[in-house]
C-alpha cells in the first residue's frame, strides 16, 4: 500500500504507520512483564487503541490535521473509529474489507477458533511454558476458510499455480505454518477479542442517546468515506457495508466493491489485478 508509485506514496505523504495492541509488535501478553504479561494482559478496545495512537500524533508528533486514516480488516475497524471519536481531527476515512461494528455473524465464526486454541491439550489456560503447537495449528486451520471466497476454492486457488500439492499441503504450510512462525497464543486471543468487541457506537465519547445507535453513530460523520468491502467476503460481507453507507449518505461516504473471488485476502495485497484495482480508487479518492 505505501510506496514510491502505489496507493500511498510518501513522495506526497507524511504516513505514519500504527501497529495494534497484542499483535506482538506493540504492547502485547508476549511482550509485557509480569504482572501483566501472558493471560493476564488487560482486554484492549479498537477505542483504547485510537485513544493512544492520537496521543502520539498529537503529543509526540505534534500533528494538528489528519489528512486520511487508512486500514485493512480490523485496520479498516479502526478506521470507523477515528472520524467518530476525532471529528475536527480526521478529513478522510478509508476501510478496506472492515465495518463499522463486528456482526453476530462475525462473532459466531470467532467463536471457532478461539474455542479450538483454549481446548487444545497444549493451551494450559494461557500459561504454556513452550509454544502451544496443537492449539495454534487448530486454530490457523479453524480460520483459514473463512479468509477466501468460495469461488476461489472452487477454482482451486489454494494451489497458487503449483505451489502446493493439494488442499492438506496448503493448510499446513500456509495456516498452520503461518500462525506457528508469527503467532503467539495469548496475543491472538486478546487480539480476537478486541476484533469480536469492535463497535463504535460504544465509544465513550459518544451522546449517550447514541450509545448502542449504530445508525445513529454512522450518522455524526463528517469526514470523507470511501468504503471498499470485496464482494466475496465472508467476514464482512459488502451487504453490511451498504447499509453503513447509506446510514452516512452519499455526501459523506462512497461506496466501492473489490470485484475479486480472493474473499477478505483481496483486500490485503494477496494478488496484482486487486492492489491495482484498491490503489487506482484509493489514488482518486485521495486526490479528490
Amino acid at each position: 500500500m505505501v510506496g514510491e508509485n502505489k496507493a500511498i506514496d510518501p513522495r506526497r505523504f507524511f504516513v505514519v504507520t500504527f501497529a495494534l495492541f497484542s499483535n506482538g509488535e506493540s504492547s502485547s501478553p508476549s511482550n509485557t512483564p509480569e504482572p501483566y504479561n501472558g493471560p493476564y494482559f488487560p482486554r484492549v478496545s479498537y477505542e483504547d487503541n485510537v485513544r493512544a495512537q492520537y496521543t502520539v500524533l498529537t503529543q509526540e508528533l505534534n500533528i494538528a490535521e489528519v489528512f486520511a486514516v487508512i486500514g485493512f480488516s480490523m485496520g479498516g475497524q479502526q478506521a470507523y473509529y477515528w472520524p467518530v471519536m476525532y471529528p475536527d481531527l480526521v478529513k478522510k476515512f478509508i476501510p478496506i474489507c472492515g465495518s463499522a461494528r463486528t456482526s453476530p455473524h462475525n462473532q459466531c465464526f470467532l467463536e471457532g477458533p478461539k474455542a479450538a486454541l483454549l481446548a487444545s491439550k497444549d493451551f494450559n489456560g494461557g500459561h504454556y511454558m513452550s509454544k502451544p503447537q496443537h492449539g495454534i495449528r487448530a486454530f490457523g486451520r479453524v480460520y483459514s476458510a473463512w479468509a477466501y471466497g468460495q469461488a476461489w476454492f472452487r477454482e482451486r486457488g489454494y494451489l497458487y499455480d503449483g505451489k502446493y500439492t493439494d488442499l492438506n499441503d496448503f493448510l499446513r504450510s500456509d495456516w498452520e505454518g503461518g500462525f506457528l512462525e508469527e503467532w503467539d497464543a495469548n496475543d491472538l486471543l486478546t487480539l480476537l477479542d478486541t476484533w469480536y468487541t469492535g463497535d463504535i457506537s460504544a465509544v465513550s465519547t459518544l451522546d449517550s442517546s447514541l450509545r448502542g445507535d449504530l445508525v445513529g453513530a454512522l450518522r455524526t460523520i463528517t469526514a470523507k468515506g470511501l468504503i471498499m468491502p470485496c464482494k466475496t467476503d465472508l467476514y464482512f460481507p459488502p451487504e453490511d457495508s451498504e447499509a453503513e453507507v447509506g446510514a452516512m449518505g452519499a455526501q459523506v461516504a462512497q461506496l466501492v466493491v473489490i470485484p475479486s473471488v480472493w474473499g477478505h485476502m483481496a483486500g490485503g495485497g494477496s494478488n496484482d489485478k486487486d492492489d491495482q484495482f484498491i490503489f487506482q480508487h484509493i489514488q482518486e479518492f485521495l486526490g479528490s
